[in-house]
């Protein structure tokens, strides 16, 4: 199932939704990851400040993966920038 996230609170919602459809305990997942207890709270709560690069952790351990809609005016500044990186 596909979700658009707005808010951190959605996404927070989707990281929770998944560890628990997947039995997975808070303390296990923090453990997994590397990160606090509290920090995953804090991710599954929609806290706003939270590191975006820790929460990405949590995601792809869940087996979630974040995308971005980028519109077509902004696809060759992206092909531009992503070159750049990769040089």
């Amino acid at each position: 199932m596909k979700i658009t996230v707005h808010t951190v609170a959605d996404l927070g919602l989707a990281l929770r939704a998944t560890r628990k459809g997947s039995q997975v305990r808070l303390d296990d997942l923090a453990g997994i990851a590397g990160v606090s207890k509290q920090f995953v709270s804090d991710v599954e709560r929609g806290k706003p400040t939270v590191q975006l690069g820790l929460a990405l952790r949590l995601l792809e351990e869940m087996g979630l993966s974040l995308t971005v809609d980028i519109p077509p005016e902004a696809e060759g500044a992206w092909k531009k920038l992503q070159d750049k990186q990769g040089a």
